[in-house]
């Protein structure tokens, strides 16, 4: 059974992985409002994907014996100044993230809870993945600058993302289709 310290670290990282998804869907949302619809579906990826972050939590928890403590979720922000500026936003929050769960992985080696680190190590390894995705992007809003055509040669490929992760969690996450 997980020690308190971690039990509680780790129902906060659920709050943390919700207010992502939330963050996410409110970018989808402006994203499809100014009319750049590929973004909107990156965005929509995105929020699929800290669902699942949240929701592998969620298990590893129940798994435990540890009561899953939901906490309210804060507003994210509803409006961007530019594409640039939502991915800029997007890769300082998935660096906070990334300091958020390299301060879980701290937690379970100082707690020596094995357990914990395996399972935290999918967690490291998916916040390598997702800064770079995000600075890769980044680049290529900064090449294209105020250039309407190539942003929506960006927006078109970027409508090319699909959900990799599961997106129903009714019967587990290890079960969901």
């Amino acid at each position: 059974m997980l020690k308190q310290p971690m039990g509680d670290a780790l129902n906060e990282q659920i709050n943390k992985e919700m207010y992502s998804a939330y963050l996410y869907m409110a970018m989808s949302s402006h994203s499809n409002g100014i009319g750049l619809k590929g973004f909107g579906n990156w965005f929509m990826v995105q929020y699929h994907e800290e669902m699942f972050h949240a929701m592998k939590i969620y298990e590893y928890l129940s798994s435990q014996g540890v009561p899953v403590v939901l906490k309210g979720i804060a507003e994210p922000p509803a409006s961007f100044e530019s594409p640039l500026d939502m991915f800029t936003k997007t890769l300082a929050h998935e660096q906070f993230i990334t300091e958020s769960i390299n301060n879980l992985m701290e937690l379970a080696i100082d707690e020596k809870d094995h357990a914990t680190q395996i399972f935290l190590q999918w967690y490291v390894l998916e916040q390598v993945e997702e800064e770079e995705n995000d600075n890769d992007i980044i680049a290529q809003l900064k090449l294209i600058k105020n250039d309407p055509r190539s942003l929506m040669m960006l927006d078109r490929e970027l409508a090319g993302r699909m959900t990799t992760v599961p997106v129903d969690f009714s019967k587990g996450v290890s079960n969901a289709q």
